[in-house]
């Protein structure tokens, strides 16, 4: 049984399905798709995010801060050449009343995001056809 299977439901969509659900991708409309769901790179990048937010509720749950107001949000810079993305950085906007005493350790905490660790030790891809 595969970790998780990929369909292709028509024009430029790809759906994903993992465990019980459906990650629904497309390509915008000037790349032949509807723009019906965001595309699997805003999808990766969601990800990182995604992780680091987590790791940073994880830590205010653990130190019984309140989290009302935390908000995180992406910036990229791109390489001019390759079009790449070159530097990725997330604010996060810390709650009010959040102790200063943490603000370096909330940081360490999304520093260990399982996707960002991925990334600086990618792993082996194989391609193969069946």
């Amino acid at each position: 049984m595969p970790y998780l299977s990929i369909d292709f439901p028509g024009g430029m969509r790809v759906d994903a399905h993992l465990k019980n659900f459906v990650i629904k991708s497309d390509q915008p409309v000037t790349s032949g798709g509807e723009g019906s769901a965001p595309t699997p790179f805003e999808l990766f990048l969601a990800s990182i995010a995604s992780c680091a937010g987590v790791y940073a509720l994880s830590f205010c749950r653990n130190k019984g801060i309140d989290t009302k107001g935390m908000k995180l949000s992406m910036n990229l810079e791109r390489d001019s050449e390759t079009g790449l993305v070159s530097k990725v950085t997330l604010d996060l906007t810390l709650p009010e009343g959040f102790p200063e005493k943490y603000r370096n350790a909330i940081v360490h905490s999304m520093n260990l995001c399982t996707v960002k660790k991925h990334l600086q030790n990618p792993p082996e891809f194989d391609i193969i056809t069946s």
